[in-house]
């Protein structure tokens, strides 16, 4: 699996980066592991994040768990700075485990361009070639 790193912004300010190392490659979704910057509490960030912007989230805050729904201005580049765009793009998870971030639909060939790794896993898993 190559070792791209993704920079991860929200309204214009980095966040984070991720690797983006899961994948549906069929559905042309890509998720992975959100390491934040300068964020101590990722529940808490969400959580007025998304009150604040009236995105709708579902939290747990007992277990300081949150799961959201379409964030717009979320956004991911590689290291040129060329978008990763889908139909959605959203953020899970909890703060004593880890927190991953998901975009949702995206377009082929720009997938398989992107993520070539993702898509021959998912050949090699049936024997495709």
């Amino acid at each position: 699996m190559p070792d791209k790193k993704y920079n991860v912004l929200l309204d214009g300010e980095k966040i984070g980066t991720t690797a983006l190392e899961k994948a549906d490659a069929p559905m042309g979704v890509v998720f992975g592991v959100l390491n934040f910057e300068s964020i101590q509490s990722g529940y808490n960030f969400f959580e007025n994040y998304c009150k604040t912007n009236e995105i709708d989230a579902t939290a747990y805050p007992e277990n300081k768990l949150i799961s959201t729904n379409e964030i717009p201005n979320l956004r991911v580049f590689d290291s040129v700075e060329k978008e990763i765009i889908g139909i959605a793009c959203s953020i899970s998870g909890m703060d004593s485990d880890l927190f991953e971030i998901t975009i949702l639909g995206i377009s082929y060939p720009f997938y398989e361009e992107e993520f070539p790794h993702h898509v021959q896993a998912y050949h090699n898993q049936f024997g495709d070639e």
